[in-house]
């Protein structure tokens, strides 16, 4: 079988990014173009699901219906008619590369991810278009109980576990988008670590959009039991057309008591995608949840990783950067709720504005009646590169409660004259210094990634500031 991975034909293919190429594939199935409930029962009828599943999603449909847009956050103009909402681009899922067709396994051959996988990853999967095509994971893992495997086949071989937790942290009511995923979810990661577990190496997602007006809907659940430990990582990439794609998953985590549970996001999506994502983390008694999410490309981001903290001693941490160009929005943010006595958050958000695009900070701290002792911190800082370029922050905080330490600290800057002058006057190009800074600037998250992850982001950061001065 041959393989061709075209280069974009659109005008803004002088666009840097690496991820940009089209791979040429004949799908299994394709649904008609356009959203109803015949599209959502027929998604439903070819997985072959249970009754209450399919229901749920018809469900679902009519909340989504029902909700108007968002009258916040940025410009979403979709015609939801326009996109196609189910690709099935293989007939199984492979066990091993060789069982993937050879033209997708060349795509993430393009990407790295069979030789991240072989490295220093305990297991993969890899999502193309609506299904997920590849699976693996570490055999000691699987002999201690640990489940990981895409949602689909979570619904069909886990019934009860994926039941008990399935869109009660996120329910298809929360939000407009939520209800959209909850009609037309289909792949996503499920994971589930038994009690005293600790996994010492990533596991690893990986989702790409190949065809043009595709909309992704992956549904991820991760439950955390008590003392146990994981690293969930993952990319995201599509490459560019003229018309646009849409991105809109759910993903809803469950951390038990002393449990750790730290998801790492990098995705740097073309610039024709709406990235608009919910997800949510409940956590428990001196349990940890961690989110890193790291966010370039995309026309528009809207994604606010949250923590609720259920129990005394549960902890938060966000950790998120948001790089926008022309012609992007990035309205990124994070939220922690303290829901019980004694708790602690923190959010660290990083944005960088460029070539008159546009990055948002919009996060909420709230801290619920009789949560004592609580304590948060968030710090907002904002780096802009050209007059053309915005920045805005929008925080909520709400506070029932007297006994608590509630810290917000913003700040916005330019590249100083000085800095360059200093870092010019050793040698450095005008381009080189401002690179240079822009690195130290997003330092606190560059630091929190695995080695690979670190210098895959060093290199993303440094491809979009090419061209930025002079």
């Amino acid at each position: 079988m041959t393989t061709e991975l075209l280069a974009p034909t659109d005008p803004l293919e002088s666009e840097i990014n690496k991820y940009d190429f089209i791979t040429q594939t004949t799908g299994v199935f394709k649904a008609q173009r356009g959203l109803n409930a015949e599209v959502v029962a027929q998604i439903s009828e070819m997985k072959q699901e249970p009754a209450w599943m399919r229901q749920f999603r018809l469900d679902s449909l009519k909340i989504f219906e029902s909700k108007p847009m968002p009258k916040w956050g940025g410009d979403i103009n979709i015609d939801f008619n326009d996109i196609f909402y189910y690709l099935k681009p293989t007939a199984g899922q492979g066990k091993t590369w060789e069982d993937v067709p050879q033209e997708i396994k060349d795509t993430f051959d393009k990407l790295g991810i069979p030789e991240a996988e072989k490295k220093y990853l305990a297991g993969v999967k890899a999502q193309f278009e609506s299904e997920v095509v590849y699976g693996s994971l570490q055999q000691d893992l699987g002999d201690k109980g640990v489940i990981f495997t895409d949602t689909d086949t979570a619904l069909r071989e886990h019934p009860e576990l994926l039941r008990q937790y399935f869109g009660k942290i996120i329910p298809p009511n929360d939000n407009k988008f939520a209800a959209l995923n909850s009609a037309v979810w289909s792949g996503g990661s499920f994971i589930y670590v038994p009690p005293g577990v600790k996994i010492d190496f990533p596991l690893q997602a990986y989702f790409r959009i190949n065809a043009e007006s595709m909309g992704q809907f992956e549904r991820t659940l991760i439950i955390v039991d008590e003392g146990a430990e994981v690293h969930y990582v993952e990319g995201c990439t599509a490459p560019m057309y003229t018309t646009e794609s849409l991105h809109s998953a759910v993903v809803e985590i469950v951390v038990k008591r002393n449990g750790r549970c730290r998801y790492t996001t990098i995705q740097n999506w073309a610039n024709n995608i709406y990235n608009l994502v919910t997800k949510r983390a409940m956590a428990y008694g001196d349990s940890l949840m961690e989110w890193i999410d790291g966010n370039l490309g995309s026309k528009l981001t809207m994604k606010y990783p949250a923590v609720y903290m259920m129990e005394p001693g549960a902890r938060g941490e966000i950790l998120s950067i948001a790089f926008s160009s022309k012609g992007q929005h990035q309205d990124a943010g994070a939220k922690l709720v303290h829901c019980a006595p004694n708790t602690s958050g923190r959010i660290i958000s990083k944005s960088i504005s460029k070539n008159g695009g546009r990055s948002s900070y919009r996060g909420l701290c709230k801290v619920e009646d009789g949560a004592h002792g609580s304590k948060s911190s968030v710090v907002c800082d904002a780096l802009i590169l050209d007059p053309d370029s915005r920045s805005d922050t929008y925080p909520y905080i709400e506070v029932d409660e007297q006994d608590v330490q509630i810290e917000h600290e913003a700040s916005v800057s330019r590249i100083g004259e000085e800095q360059l002058f200093y870092l010019m006057s050793r040698g450095m190009t005008e381009a080189e210094a401002s690179s240079m800074i822009v690195s130290g600037f997003i330092e606190p998250l560059i630091k929190e990634l695995p080695m690979e992850y670190a210098v895959e982001m060093n290199r993303l950061i440094e491809l979009q500031m090419e061209g930025s001065v002079g």
